[in-house]
Protein backbone atom coordinates (compact mmCIF):
# COMPACT_ATOMS: atom_id res chain seq x y z
CA UNK A 1 0.00 0.00 0.00
CA UNK A 2 1.75 3.72 -0.57
CA UNK A 3 1.74 6.26 1.74
CA UNK A 4 -1.06 7.95 -0.52
CA UNK A 5 -3.25 5.21 -0.18
CA UNK A 6 -2.36 5.21 3.59
CA UNK A 7 -3.20 8.84 3.52
CA UNK A 8 -7.11 8.19 2.54
CA UNK A 9 -7.39 5.32 5.25
CA UNK A 10 -6.35 7.79 8.02
CA UNK A 11 -6.08 11.46 7.23
CA UNK A 12 -8.73 14.25 7.92
CA UNK A 13 -7.67 17.07 5.57
CA UNK A 14 -8.60 20.54 6.03
CA UNK A 15 -11.25 22.49 3.79
CA UNK A 16 -12.04 19.43 2.23
CA UNK A 17 -15.10 17.98 0.87
CA UNK A 18 -13.66 14.01 0.84
CA UNK A 19 -16.57 12.97 -1.24
CA UNK A 20 -15.46 14.87 -4.42
CA UNK A 21 -12.11 16.05 -3.17
CA UNK A 22 -8.94 14.66 -5.86
CA UNK A 23 -6.39 12.79 -4.24
CA UNK A 24 -3.98 15.30 -2.39
CA UNK A 25 -0.65 15.99 -3.55
CA UNK A 26 1.91 13.70 -2.43
CA UNK A 27 4.76 16.01 -1.26
CA UNK A 28 8.13 14.76 0.16
CA UNK A 29 11.01 17.68 0.00
CA UNK A 30 10.61 21.46 -0.38
CA UNK A 31 13.37 23.58 -1.24
CA UNK A 32 13.41 27.53 -2.24
CA UNK A 33 10.39 28.50 -4.36
CA UNK A 34 9.75 24.84 -5.39
CA UNK A 35 8.14 21.40 -3.67
CA UNK A 36 8.37 18.16 -4.98
CA UNK A 37 6.17 15.08 -5.31
CA UNK A 38 7.23 11.15 -4.88
CA UNK A 39 8.42 11.22 -8.26
CA UNK A 40 10.58 14.17 -8.04
CA UNK A 41 8.49 16.53 -10.34
CA UNK A 42 8.92 19.81 -9.33
CA UNK A 43 5.76 22.53 -7.97
CA UNK A 44 6.23 26.49 -7.68
CA UNK A 45 5.20 26.84 -4.45
CA UNK A 46 2.71 30.07 -5.47
CA UNK A 47 0.75 30.80 -2.90
CA UNK A 48 3.68 30.42 -0.18
CA UNK A 49 2.01 27.07 1.05
CA UNK A 50 -1.11 29.08 2.87
CA UNK A 51 0.45 32.81 2.69
CA UNK A 52 2.64 31.43 5.37
CA UNK A 53 6.56 30.42 3.64
CA UNK A 54 8.60 34.09 3.23
CA UNK A 55 11.87 33.21 2.60
CA UNK A 56 11.47 30.16 0.48
CA UNK A 57 11.47 26.34 1.78
CA UNK A 58 14.65 24.95 3.72
CA UNK A 59 16.25 27.71 3.83
CA UNK A 60 19.70 27.05 5.91
CA UNK A 61 19.84 30.74 8.01
CA UNK A 62 16.06 29.34 9.25
CA UNK A 63 17.21 25.42 9.93
CA UNK A 64 20.55 26.51 11.66
CA UNK A 65 18.16 28.66 13.92
CA UNK A 66 16.26 25.64 14.77
CA UNK A 67 19.09 23.22 15.38
CA UNK A 68 20.72 25.11 17.97
CA UNK A 69 17.75 26.43 19.51
CA UNK A 70 16.70 22.62 19.97
CA UNK A 71 19.90 22.34 21.39
CA UNK A 72 19.49 24.63 24.05
CA UNK A 73 16.06 24.34 24.95
CA UNK A 74 13.31 22.70 23.07
CA UNK A 75 10.24 23.64 25.07
CA UNK A 76 9.43 25.16 28.51
CA UNK A 77 6.22 26.24 30.31
CA UNK A 78 6.03 30.34 29.69
CA UNK A 79 3.98 30.68 33.05
CA UNK A 80 5.95 31.74 35.51
CA UNK A 81 8.97 30.88 33.44
CA UNK A 82 10.96 32.80 30.40
CA UNK A 83 13.69 32.20 28.14
CA UNK A 84 16.03 34.54 25.77
CA UNK A 85 14.53 34.08 22.11
CA UNK A 86 10.92 34.92 23.21
CA UNK A 87 12.55 38.15 24.59
CA UNK A 88 14.35 38.88 21.78
CA UNK A 89 11.69 38.29 19.79
CA UNK A 90 9.61 40.81 21.13
CA UNK A 91 11.62 43.30 21.92
CA UNK A 92 12.65 43.27 17.51
CA UNK A 93 8.72 43.26 17.04
CA UNK A 94 8.30 46.26 19.03
CA UNK A 95 10.94 47.71 17.37
CA UNK A 96 9.00 47.78 14.46
CA UNK A 97 5.84 48.92 15.83
CA UNK A 98 4.56 52.03 16.78
CA UNK A 99 5.91 52.94 20.32
CA UNK A 100 3.36 52.46 22.42
CA UNK A 101 3.26 49.01 21.59
CA UNK A 102 4.95 47.68 24.72
CA UNK A 103 3.51 44.11 25.74
CA UNK A 104 3.16 40.31 23.56
CA UNK A 105 1.28 37.69 24.25
CA UNK A 106 2.16 34.55 22.64
CA UNK A 107 -0.67 31.90 21.42
CA UNK A 108 -0.29 29.12 18.84
CA UNK A 109 -1.92 30.14 15.24
CA UNK A 110 -3.84 33.18 13.70
CA UNK A 111 -7.27 32.08 15.19
CA UNK A 112 -5.84 31.90 18.75
CA UNK A 113 -4.07 35.39 18.24
CA UNK A 114 -7.56 36.51 17.35
CA UNK A 115 -9.05 34.89 20.33
CA UNK A 116 -6.52 36.49 22.79
CA UNK A 117 -7.35 40.06 21.02
CA UNK A 118 -11.30 39.78 21.80
CA UNK A 119 -10.50 38.61 24.97
CA UNK A 120 -8.44 41.32 25.85
CA UNK A 121 -10.95 43.92 24.99
CA UNK A 122 -14.04 42.40 26.28
CA UNK A 123 -12.26 41.94 29.84
CA UNK A 124 -10.69 45.39 29.58
CA UNK A 125 -14.13 47.03 29.69
CA UNK A 126 -15.96 44.04 31.99
CA UNK A 127 -13.15 44.72 34.93
CA UNK A 128 -14.17 48.42 34.09
CA UNK A 129 -18.07 47.52 34.71
CA UNK A 130 -18.49 49.64 31.64
CA UNK A 131 -21.54 48.05 29.51
CA UNK A 132 -19.32 47.57 25.93
CA UNK A 133 -20.26 44.23 25.33
CA UNK A 134 -20.21 44.41 21.22
CA UNK A 135 -17.64 44.25 18.55
CA UNK A 136 -17.92 45.68 14.97
CA UNK A 137 -16.55 43.83 11.83
CA UNK A 138 -16.55 43.68 8.23
CA UNK A 139 -18.52 41.98 5.79
CA UNK A 140 -16.07 39.33 3.86
CA UNK A 141 -13.79 38.99 6.57
CA UNK A 142 -12.02 35.68 7.78
CA UNK A 143 -10.21 36.11 11.25
CA UNK A 144 -9.75 32.07 11.94
CA UNK A 145 -11.90 29.12 12.74
CA UNK A 146 -12.20 29.18 16.40
CA UNK A 147 -15.98 30.31 17.75
CA UNK A 148 -14.74 33.84 18.49
CA UNK A 149 -12.58 34.47 15.55
CA UNK A 150 -16.01 32.74 13.76
CA UNK A 151 -18.30 35.05 15.20
CA UNK A 152 -15.93 38.24 14.12
CA UNK A 153 -15.77 36.17 10.47
CA UNK A 154 -17.86 36.42 7.12
CA UNK A 155 -21.37 34.40 8.26
CA UNK A 156 -21.41 31.83 5.42
CA UNK A 157 -21.81 28.01 4.50
CA UNK A 158 -18.33 27.71 5.92
CA UNK A 159 -19.63 28.72 9.90
CA UNK A 160 -23.66 28.05 9.04
CA UNK A 161 -23.53 25.03 11.66
CA UNK A 162 -21.96 26.69 14.26
CA UNK A 163 -24.07 30.20 14.37
CA UNK A 164 -26.38 29.76 16.92
CA UNK A 165 -23.17 29.88 19.00
CA UNK A 166 -21.37 33.08 18.17
CA UNK A 167 -21.80 35.80 20.41
CA UNK A 168 -23.46 39.13 18.45
CA UNK A 169 -21.24 41.16 15.82
CA UNK A 170 -22.01 44.70 14.35
CA UNK A 171 -21.16 43.77 10.72
CA UNK A 172 -20.40 46.81 8.02
CA UNK A 173 -20.20 46.45 4.45
CA UNK A 174 -17.17 46.10 2.64
CA UNK A 175 -16.09 49.81 1.09
CA UNK A 176 -15.19 49.05 -2.17
CA UNK A 177 -14.24 52.30 -3.48
CA UNK A 178 -18.11 53.45 -4.59
CA UNK A 179 -19.60 53.06 -1.33
CA UNK A 180 -17.22 54.11 1.26
CA UNK A 181 -18.94 57.26 2.44
CA UNK A 182 -21.99 55.09 3.08
CA UNK A 183 -19.75 52.27 4.81
CA UNK A 184 -18.49 55.34 7.01
CA UNK A 185 -21.60 56.76 7.82
CA UNK A 186 -23.12 53.29 8.94
CA UNK A 187 -20.18 52.53 10.83
CA UNK A 188 -20.51 55.74 13.03
CA UNK A 189 -24.46 55.31 13.44
CA UNK A 190 -23.48 51.63 15.28
CA UNK A 191 -19.70 53.58 16.84
CA UNK A 192 -21.53 56.90 18.56
CA UNK A 193 -23.65 54.50 20.58
CA UNK A 194 -20.64 54.05 23.18
CA UNK A 195 -21.70 50.18 23.32
CA UNK A 196 -18.86 48.23 21.45
CA UNK A 197 -15.55 47.16 22.96
CA UNK A 198 -13.64 46.66 19.87
CA UNK A 199 -13.16 47.06 16.16
CA UNK A 200 -11.23 44.28 13.95
CA UNK A 201 -10.70 44.62 10.20
CA UNK A 202 -7.82 43.34 7.85
CA UNK A 203 -6.31 45.88 7.08
CA UNK A 204 -6.28 46.85 3.28
CA UNK A 205 -6.37 43.60 2.10
CA UNK A 206 -9.25 40.88 2.76
CA UNK A 207 -7.68 37.46 2.19
CA UNK A 208 -10.01 34.58 2.14
CA UNK A 209 -12.90 36.28 1.07
CA UNK A 210 -10.88 36.29 -2.12
CA UNK A 211 -7.64 38.81 -1.81
CA UNK A 212 -10.27 41.85 -1.67
CA UNK A 213 -8.26 45.22 -1.63
CA UNK A 214 -9.98 48.89 0.06
CA UNK A 215 -7.82 51.88 0.72
CA UNK A 216 -5.96 53.14 3.42
CA UNK A 217 -7.80 56.33 3.35
CA UNK A 218 -11.13 54.55 3.93
CA UNK A 219 -9.04 52.42 6.88
CA UNK A 220 -7.62 55.56 8.86
CA UNK A 221 -11.10 57.16 8.72
CA UNK A 222 -12.82 54.23 10.27
CA UNK A 223 -10.02 54.00 12.43
CA UNK A 224 -10.33 57.54 13.64
CA UNK A 225 -14.34 56.86 14.25
CA UNK A 226 -13.45 53.95 16.33
CA UNK A 227 -10.78 55.80 18.37
CA UNK A 228 -12.97 59.31 18.70
CA UNK A 229 -15.93 56.59 20.53
CA UNK A 230 -13.30 54.87 22.83
CA UNK A 231 -13.56 51.68 20.84
CA UNK A 232 -10.76 49.47 20.64
CA UNK A 233 -8.77 49.05 16.95
CA UNK A 234 -8.10 45.57 16.07
CA UNK A 235 -5.52 44.70 13.03
CA UNK A 236 -5.83 41.23 11.92
CA UNK A 237 -1.95 41.41 9.92
CA UNK A 238 -1.94 37.73 10.07
CA UNK A 239 -1.94 37.25 6.43
CA UNK A 240 -1.20 41.48 5.56
CA UNK A 241 2.07 41.36 8.11
CA UNK A 242 5.65 40.82 7.24
CA UNK A 243 5.98 42.22 3.66
CA UNK A 244 3.17 41.29 1.96
CA UNK A 245 1.02 44.37 1.42
CA UNK A 246 4.72 46.12 0.04
CA UNK A 247 5.28 47.35 3.86
CA UNK A 248 6.69 45.35 6.80
CA UNK A 249 2.91 45.46 7.88
CA UNK A 250 -0.28 46.75 6.52
CA UNK A 251 -0.18 49.23 9.29
CA UNK A 252 2.90 50.94 8.23
CA UNK A 253 1.04 52.37 5.21
CA UNK A 254 -1.84 54.24 7.70
CA UNK A 255 -1.59 57.25 9.89
CA UNK A 256 -4.02 56.25 12.45
CA UNK A 257 -2.80 53.20 13.95
CA UNK A 258 -4.53 50.03 15.48
CA UNK A 259 -4.60 49.11 19.41
CA UNK A 260 -3.80 45.83 18.96
CA UNK A 261 -2.50 43.82 16.41
CA UNK A 262 -2.21 40.17 15.55
CA UNK A 263 0.39 37.94 14.07
CA UNK A 264 1.50 34.71 12.63
CA UNK A 265 1.47 32.75 9.09
CA UNK A 266 4.48 35.34 8.22
CA UNK A 267 5.86 35.30 11.83
CA UNK A 268 8.08 32.19 11.67
CA UNK A 269 8.87 32.04 7.89
CA UNK A 270 6.07 29.49 7.10
CA UNK A 271 8.19 27.00 10.03
CA UNK A 272 6.32 26.33 13.06
CA UNK A 273 3.22 27.30 14.24
CA UNK A 274 2.71 30.80 16.48
CA UNK A 275 0.32 33.62 17.28
CA UNK A 276 0.83 36.95 18.59
CA UNK A 277 -1.41 39.57 20.10
CA UNK A 278 0.64 42.98 20.50
CA UNK A 279 -1.16 45.75 22.87
CA UNK A 280 -0.12 48.74 24.77
CA UNK A 281 1.51 48.94 27.81
CA UNK A 282 -2.39 51.14 28.92
CA UNK A 283 -3.98 47.73 27.81
CA UNK A 284 -1.68 45.24 30.00
CA UNK A 285 -1.34 48.29 33.13
CA UNK A 286 -5.31 47.60 32.98
CA UNK A 287 -5.00 43.98 34.01
CA UNK A 288 -3.02 44.74 37.10
CA UNK A 289 -4.59 43.74 40.25
CA UNK A 290 -4.43 42.51 43.87
CA UNK A 291 -7.02 39.95 42.59
CA UNK A 292 -5.87 37.23 40.24
CA UNK A 293 -9.27 37.22 38.43
CA UNK A 294 -8.70 39.84 37.17
CA UNK A 295 -5.04 39.37 35.43
CA UNK A 296 -5.45 37.60 31.63
CA UNK A 297 -5.67 34.36 32.51
CA UNK A 298 -5.05 33.19 29.14
CA UNK A 299 -2.50 30.54 27.78
CA UNK A 300 -1.69 27.48 25.58
CA UNK A 301 0.53 24.54 26.37
CA UNK A 302 2.60 25.49 23.74
CA UNK A 303 2.85 29.51 24.14
CA UNK A 304 6.16 30.87 23.78
CA UNK A 305 7.54 28.32 22.52
CA UNK A 306 11.32 28.26 22.16
CA UNK A 307 12.26 26.73 18.74
CA UNK A 308 9.54 28.91 17.20
CA UNK A 309 10.86 32.19 19.24
CA UNK A 310 13.92 31.44 17.93
CA UNK A 311 13.28 31.01 13.77
CA UNK A 312 11.10 34.23 14.07
CA UNK A 313 14.10 35.67 15.06
CA UNK A 314 15.42 33.97 11.96
CA UNK A 315 13.29 35.16 10.33
CA UNK A 316 13.37 38.43 10.90
CA UNK A 317 17.55 38.45 10.47
CA UNK A 318 16.51 37.68 6.83
CA UNK A 319 14.07 40.65 6.31
CA UNK A 320 17.02 42.71 7.69
CA UNK A 321 18.96 42.16 4.67
CA UNK A 322 19.38 43.69 1.32
CA UNK A 323 18.91 41.07 -0.43
CA UNK A 324 15.09 40.22 0.55
CA UNK A 325 14.02 44.14 0.30
CA UNK A 326 15.10 43.94 -3.58
CA UNK A 327 13.29 40.75 -3.28
CA UNK A 328 9.98 42.27 -2.25
CA UNK A 329 10.35 45.40 -4.83
CA UNK A 330 10.76 42.69 -7.54
CA UNK A 331 7.73 41.06 -6.66
CA UNK A 332 6.07 44.19 -6.75
CA UNK A 333 7.32 45.92 -10.07
CA UNK A 334 6.13 42.28 -11.54
CA UNK A 335 2.92 41.65 -10.52
CA UNK A 336 2.70 45.37 -11.75
CA UNK A 337 3.08 44.50 -14.70
CA UNK A 338 1.48 41.33 -14.94
CA UNK A 339 -1.88 43.07 -13.72
CA UNK A 340 -1.18 45.54 -16.80
CA UNK A 341 -1.45 42.36 -19.14
CA UNK A 342 -3.97 40.52 -17.38
CA UNK A 343 -6.22 43.82 -17.99
CA UNK A 344 -6.02 42.92 -21.47
CA UNK A 345 -7.82 39.74 -21.02
CA UNK A 346 -11.58 38.89 -21.73
CA UNK A 347 -11.95 36.16 -19.33
CA UNK A 348 -10.52 38.32 -16.17
CA UNK A 349 -12.29 40.82 -14.15
CA UNK A 350 -11.30 43.34 -10.91
CA UNK A 351 -7.59 42.34 -11.37
CA UNK A 352 -5.87 43.63 -8.42
CA UNK A 353 -2.24 44.28 -6.62
CA UNK A 354 -0.98 45.27 -3.32
CA UNK A 355 2.39 44.00 -2.72
CA UNK A 356 3.46 40.61 -3.10
CA UNK A 357 -0.27 39.84 -4.02
CA UNK A 358 -2.08 39.98 -7.23
CA UNK A 359 -5.26 38.86 -8.08
CA UNK A 360 -8.39 38.52 -10.30
CA UNK A 361 -11.37 37.20 -10.74
CA UNK A 362 -12.23 34.80 -13.40
CA UNK A 363 -15.95 35.63 -15.76
CA UNK A 364 -17.71 32.74 -15.22
CA UNK A 365 -21.90 32.19 -15.50
CA UNK A 366 -22.22 32.06 -12.02
CA UNK A 367 -20.25 35.52 -10.57
CA UNK A 368 -17.69 35.89 -7.94
CA UNK A 369 -18.63 32.83 -5.17
CA UNK A 370 -15.62 30.69 -3.44
CA UNK A 371 -17.74 27.79 -4.17
CA UNK A 372 -17.39 27.31 -7.95
CA UNK A 373 -15.93 24.72 -9.60
CA UNK A 374 -13.63 26.76 -11.82
CA UNK A 375 -11.55 26.77 -8.23
CA UNK A 376 -10.75 22.41 -9.01
CA UNK A 377 -10.79 22.99 -12.82
CA UNK A 378 -7.93 25.50 -12.34
CA UNK A 379 -6.40 23.56 -9.28
CA UNK A 380 -5.97 20.46 -11.14
CA UNK A 381 -4.91 22.56 -14.39
CA UNK A 382 -1.75 24.19 -12.53
CA UNK A 383 -0.75 20.99 -10.44
CA UNK A 384 -0.23 19.10 -13.42
CA UNK A 385 1.68 22.48 -15.26
CA UNK A 386 4.05 22.57 -12.46
CA UNK A 387 2.45 25.47 -10.27
CA UNK A 388 0.66 25.36 -6.85
CA UNK A 389 -1.92 27.88 -6.85
CA UNK A 390 -5.27 27.20 -4.71
CA UNK A 391 -7.96 29.53 -5.94
CA UNK A 392 -10.36 30.65 -4.03
CA UNK A 393 -13.34 29.76 -6.04
CA UNK A 394 -12.73 31.98 -9.36
CA UNK A 395 -10.61 33.98 -7.84
CA UNK A 396 -6.74 33.31 -8.78
CA UNK A 397 -4.04 34.73 -7.20
CA UNK A 398 -0.45 34.58 -6.66
CA UNK A 399 1.44 35.44 -3.36
CA UNK A 400 4.68 33.74 -3.81
CA UNK A 401 7.90 32.91 -1.38
CA UNK A 402 9.82 36.26 -1.75
CA UNK A 403 12.94 34.03 -3.33
CA UNK A 404 10.96 33.38 -6.12
CA UNK A 405 13.42 34.13 -9.59
CA UNK A 406 12.13 36.41 -12.13
CA UNK A 407 12.55 32.60 -14.29
CA UNK A 408 10.14 31.08 -11.93
CA UNK A 409 7.46 34.00 -11.48
CA UNK A 410 7.50 34.07 -15.83
CA UNK A 411 6.32 30.10 -15.54
CA UNK A 412 4.02 31.23 -12.95
CA UNK A 413 2.95 33.96 -15.50
CA UNK A 414 2.33 31.87 -18.72
CA UNK A 415 0.74 29.28 -16.96
CA UNK A 416 -1.72 31.45 -15.89
CA UNK A 417 -2.18 32.80 -19.15
CA UNK A 418 -2.34 29.47 -20.48
CA UNK A 419 -4.86 28.57 -18.79
CA UNK A 420 -7.39 31.86 -19.62
CA UNK A 421 -6.42 30.74 -23.22
CA UNK A 422 -7.97 27.65 -23.22
CA UNK A 423 -10.78 28.37 -20.94
CA UNK A 424 -11.65 30.89 -23.31
CA UNK A 425 -11.44 28.26 -26.88
CA UNK A 426 -14.44 26.30 -24.31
Amino acid sequence: MSWLERDEKVVWHPFTQHQTAAKPLPVIRGKGTLLFDENGKSYIDANSSWWVNTHGHGHPHIGKALSDQFNAIDHVIFAGVTHPKAVELSERLIGLLPEYFQKVFFSDNGSTATEVALKMCFQYFFDRKATRGRFMAMHGAYHGDTFGAMSVGERDRFNRPFEPYFFDVDYIDFPDGTNDELVLKQAEELLKTEEFAGLIVEPLVQGASGMRIYSVEFLDRLSALAKKYGTFVVFDEVMTGFGRTGTMFAMDQCEVKPDIVTMSKGLTAGVLPMGLTIASQEMFNSFLSDDTAKGFLHGHSFTGNPLACAVGCANLDLFEQEETKQALKNIGEWNHAFLSDLAQHEMVENERQMGTILAFDVINEKGTTYFSNLRDIAYGYFVEHGVLIRPLGNVIFINPPYCITKDEYQTVRKTIFNFLDQLKKG
